[in-house]
C-alpha cells in the first residue's frame, strides 16, 4: 500500500527540448538490493536467531507484531546499510525490501492491526527504541519497555561465534586487546574527561583474534586502559581451552598492558604474552651500546639501521620479578626510535627481530578492526543516556561487523572483495537499486542492468547457497 501523500515534482537540467523532472512516486523500489546478500548470510550461519536467545521478550505474545528477531535484523541489517540514526527508520519501516529481509511475511504493510501503521510493514523507530532502553529489572508488569538483553548471554555468543569461525584445530591463537575512545557530545552516564583523548568519552575494551572480534566492553573513561583485562582473558582462554586444550594462546597489546597483574596472571595460567613496554632511562641506557653501533651503520649506509637487545629486566616497584625484554634500538634519518617489549615466550620461539617484527608488530592489524567498528559500522553512537543502552549499541555495531566479516570471508572468497573493508562492501555490493514486484505466488526483484559488481553479487550468491544451512 503506497502512503497517502502527493509527489513532489521536481524539474531538472535539460536534454535538448526535453525537460527532466523527478518524484518520490516509483512505488516498489529500494537501494538496499545487497540486504539480499546479508539476508543469505544470517540464514546460512543461523546468526540473529541465536543472537534474539539473548532476549527476554515479556511483551503479551498476542499483541506482538515485531518479535525480537525481526526487530535485531532490522536493526542491524540497517547499520550495515549504513543508517546509524533510529530516526532513519521511520523511512525505513516503508521499504518492501528491508522488511523482506528482515524476515516479514507481509512485505506492505496490509495486515497491521492499526491503520495508522498500515503500509509500514516494519517497526517504528521508538518500537526499536525499546530494544536499547529496557532496563535490567523491566518484566511483564512494565508498562512500555519489556524487551530485557542479557549481556552475559550476548558475550558468550560471540565468543561461540569465534570458535565456530575455527575450522581446523590450530597450534596457536594471538588474542589482541586494545582500548580506544568513543567521544561523548552530551551528559551520557559514565561520561569523564580523558587527559590522553582530550575529551569527554567512553574507553571501551577490544579483543580480536584475526578478523574476528571476541570482545567490545563498554567502559568508563575515568580508568586505567587495562581495567577488566584479566577477568575477561579468563573467561577467553577457559573457552577456547575446551574446544582447544593444547592451543598455544598469546596476549598482545601495547604498553598499556604491560602491568604485573596481567603478566602474573599469564604466568600462572600457562598463557604467553607479548606486550609493549614504555621506554625509560634505564632501559634506554641498558641498550646504549646497540644504539650507538646503529647510529654507526645508519650513518655508514644512509639509510636506517636496527639492532635487538635481549635482556631481563625488573622495574623498581612494580613487578615482582625479573622479566624478558627485548630492546629495538633504531637509528632512522630523524633521529633514535628505541623500543622494548616484554614477553614470556621463549628464545626457540622466535629471534629477538622476528620477536618484534613478525609478532608484536602485527598487532597493529587490529586498529583496522576497531576502524572498520567506528567508521564504518557506527560502533561510536552511543548517544543515549545510559552505558546499559550504550553498550547494547555498541554489540549492535559488532553484530553487524559479524554479519559483513562472514560475507567477506565465505561469499567474497576469491573475489576482488575478498580483503575489502565494510564501507567499501556496503559501497559497492549492497547499496544496489532494485525494483520489487509482488504478487500472491512470487517476490520478483529486479536489479539494474548496468551495475557494475553484478559478477562478484552472482559469485557471492552462488557460493552462500552452496553452504549448508546452520541450525
Amino acid at each position: 500500500m503506497k502512503t497517502e501523500c502527493t509527489p513532489v515534482t521536481m524539474e531538472f537540467q535539460g536534454v535538448g527540448r526535453r525537460k527532466v523532472e523527478g518524484s518520490f512516486d516509483g512505488g516498489h523500489l529500494s537501494s538496499e538490493g545487497g540486504a539480499l546478500l546479508l539476508r543469505e548470510t544470517d540464514e546460512r550461519f543461523n546468526i540473529i536467531d541465536r543472537f534474539a536467545d539473548c532476549f527476554t521478550d515479556h511483551r503479551d505474545e498476542e499483541l506482538v507484531e515485531h518479535p525480537v528477531d525481526t526487530m535485531l535484523r532490522q536493526r542491524i541489517f540497517g547499520l550495515a546499510l549504513g543508517y546509524e540514526d533510529l530516526n532513519d527508520h521511520d523511512k525505513l519501516r516503508l521499504d518492501p525490501l528491508m522488511a523482506l529481509a528482515s524476515g516479514k511475511e507481509d512485505l506492505e504493510g496490509k495486515e497491521r492491526r492499526c491503520e495508522e501503521d498500515r503500509g509500514k510493514p516494519l517497526a517504528s523507530k521508538s518500537t526499536l527504541n525499546r530494544l536499547e532502553l529496557t532496563p535490567e529489572d523491566a518484566d511483564k508488569d512494565s508498562r512500555y519497555k519489556k524487551l530485557v538483553y542479557h549481556g552475559e548471554r550476548i558475550e558468550d555468543f560471540l565468543m561461540t561465534l569465534f570458535l565456530e569461525s575455527i575450522k581446523e584445530t590450530p597450534d596457536e591463537l594471538v588474542l589482541d586487546f586494545d582500548a580506544t575512545d568513543i567521544p561523548l557530545h552530551g551528559e551520557q552516564e559514565g561520561r569523564f574527561f580523558h587527559g590522553y583523548y582530550n575529551n569527554y568519552c567512553y574507553l571501551p575494551l577490544y579483543v580480536t583474534c584475526g578478523d574476528e572480534v571476541l570482545v567490545a566492553k563498554l567502559r568508563r573513561s575515568n580508568i586505567d586502559a587495562c581495567a577488566e583485562t584479566v577477568p575477561v582473558l579468563a573467561q577467553l582462554v577457559e573457552r577456547i581451552r575446551v574446544r582447544f586444550p593444547d592451543v598455544r594462546i598469546i596476549l598482545r597489546g601495547d604498553s598499556g598492558f604491560a602491568r604485573e597483574e596481567i603478566m602474573a596472571w599469564c604466568e600462572a595460567n600457562d598463557v604467553h604474552y607479548v606486550l609493549g613496554l614504555a621506554k625509560n632511562t634505564r632501559l634506554i641506557k641498558i641498550i646504549e651500546k646497540a644504539m650507538d653501533t646503529a647510529k654507526l651503520r645508519s650513518c655508514l649506509t644512509g639509510v636506517a639501521a636496527r639492532e635487538f637487545v635481549t635482556f631481563p629486566y625488573q622495574t623498581k616497584k612494580s613487578w615482582t620479578r625479573a622479566r624478558r625484554v627485548i630492546g629495538k634500538a633504531e637509528c632512522l634519518p630523524k633521529g633514535s626510535n628505541p623500543r622494548f617489549i616484554v614477553t614470556n615466550l621463549t628464545e626457540d620461539y622466535a629471534t629477538p627481530q622476528g620477536l618484534y617484527e613478525d609478532t608484536y608488530c602485527a598487532r597493529g592489524d587490529m586498529e583496522n578492526r576497531i576502524k572498520e567498528q567506528q567508521l564504518d559500522l557506527f560502533a561510536d553512537r552511543t548517544s543515549t543516556g545510559t552505558m546499559r543502552a550504550n553498550q547494547l549499541r555498541l554489540w549492535f555495531s559488532l553484530m553487524a561487523y559479524v554479519l559483513m566479516r562472514r560475507l567477506r570471508s565465505v561469499a567474497l572468497h576469491g573475489t576482488e572483495m575478498a580483503k575489502a573493508t565494510c564501507g567499501t562492501i556496503r559501497t559497492k555490493l549492497l547499496k544496489i537499486a532494485v525494483q520489487i514486484k509482488i504478487s500472491v505466488r512470487r517476490v520478483a526483484i529486479h536489479l539494474p542492468t548496468a551495475c557494475p559488481c553484478q559478477d562478484v553479487f552472482v559469485r557471492a550468491w552462488k557460493a552462500l547457497q552452496q553452504m549448508p544451512q546452520r541450525c
